[in-house]
């Protein structure tokens, strides 16, 4: 694997860091700014909420962009963002902190693994892309628990502070390790946008939507899970924190190699698993034992599907390579938003701590049978035409573009 790729796990790195930091520090942030831990559970939806806006929108401003140009000035709106985070005088400061450092997210892990699966040949391009996702599990191992530790022992804001560190170390790596991108080739942004016609590629959307809001109806609220359930403090939260983080680095390396050579089977049984874990977690939550377990392996599962995922949207979108993955992204944090907004609903509701757990199965069951539908035989997707390649009229300026497309 070309060292670039290592520069933009790095900076997936930064980002994993602030996205999931949050979750190890809600009853600290709650306590400190005086709100509830549900209305605390906000700052991961606004996150998510960023997310969902700036992918798509940051991805088609960048489109006429060299990719390495978009991603550093994306990289460095970032690293404001959570510097920012890190002086927010109240809740409502920290809130539009939050949404303006997700903005940039979906954009650069989506060019960041368009980048990364040219880099290599194309029986490797399922590796490449879990390469850059590696950043992410990885800031689950080591960034989350030492930023949630780092809040408990000196404060929240410090844990923020940290963020934008990686971040401004993340952009001057990039800038030296990345070499230049030629400029993607011109597309109408209506051609792009018409990729999202398929009904195979608004299937996948919607099975990273309800598949994996499980997972994240779980893990936004394992903090106060783990202390008031399991009875963990301190020292032992993070390390359950960082089995979750090894049991994600677990499922990307395998992941990326299984979605290499069985993507739909792979998608199927994985998200089969997840479900049956997180039902299972409500139970072994109790269990000071069982309860990490069970979370290591609801990290490595959840991760796995997830690469399969990836690799099959850019294969069924590739006219838009670049709007599609970080379209892809928009929905994880889509399920991101929605899985921590249900999970804290149903506390509110008075069904326990655990209960975000089972509500996560409920999703992830959801998006099994969504993935089941995805999957149908292909005579049967035959019956159905692919608006994309319906013949439709091309204007002049677009097709004196077609040539250099081809």
């Amino acid at each position: 694997m070309p060292i670039a790729l290592w520069a933009l796990t790095l900076g997936a790195f930064g980002i994993g860091t602030t996205e999931f930091v949050i979750m190890g520090l809600l009853p600290e942030v709650a306590g400190d700014l005086g709100v509830s831990i549900p209305t605390a559970g906000h700052l991961i939806s606004g996150y998510a909420a960023g997310v969902v806006v700036g992918a798509p929108l940051l991805a088609i401003a960048g489109s006429r962009l060299p990719r390495r140009t978009m991603l550093l000035a994306l990289l460095a709106l970032f690293t404001v963002a959570n510097a920012v985070s890190a002086v927010a005088p109240g809740y409502e400061a920290l809130l539009g902190a939050r949404v303006l450092a997700g903005l940039p997210h979906g954009a650069f892990l989506g060019i960041g693994s368009v980048v990364a699966a040219d880099m290599v040949a194309g029986h490797r391009r399922g590796q490449a892309v879990a390469r850059v996702l590696l950043g992410l599990t990885l800031a689950n191992v080591v960034g989350v628990p030492l930023g949630a530790l780092m809040g408990q022992q000196i404060g929240w804001r410090w844990a923020f502070a940290a963020v934008a560190v990686i971040g401004a170390v993340s952009l001057v790596a990039l800038r030296l390790a990345l070499p230049e991108q030629p400029r993607p080739a011109p597309i109408p942004v209506r051609a792009e946008l018409r990729v999202f016609r398929r009904p195979q590629v608004l299937l996948a959307f919607a099975v990273v939507v309800f598949g994996f809001g499980g997972s994240f109806a779980a893990y936004g609220y394992i903090s106060p899970m783990l202390t008031e359930v399991t009875g963990l403090q301190g020292m032992a939260v993070t390390l359950v924190l960082a089995l979750y983080g090894a049991g994600m680095t677990v499922g990307a390396i395998a992941g990326g190699r299984l979605a290499d050579r069985a993507p739909m089977p792979t998608l199927w049984l994985f998200t089969a698993a997840l479900a049956v874990l997180l039902a299972l977690f409500t139970v072994t939550v109790a269990s000071p034992i069982l309860a990490p377990v069970t979370f290591f392996l609801i990290g490595a599962t959840g991760f796995i599907a997830v690469t399969s995922l990836q690799t099959m949207i850019l294969d069924r979108a590739k006219e838009a390579p670049g709007l599609a993955a970080a379209g892809i992204h928009s929905a994880f944090n889509i399920a991101n938003a929605m899985g921590a907004t249900l999970g804290g609903a149903a506390i509110s509701a008075g069904f326990g701590l655990a209960s975000p757990s089972m509500v996560g199965a409920l999703l992830s069951a959801v998006g099994l049978g969504l993935a089941l539908l995805m999957g149908m035989p292909a005579r049967r997707a035959a019956v159905v035409p692919d608006p994309v390649t319906e013949v439709e009229p091309v204007p002049a300026a677009e097709a004196a573009l077609e040539p250099a497309r081809a």
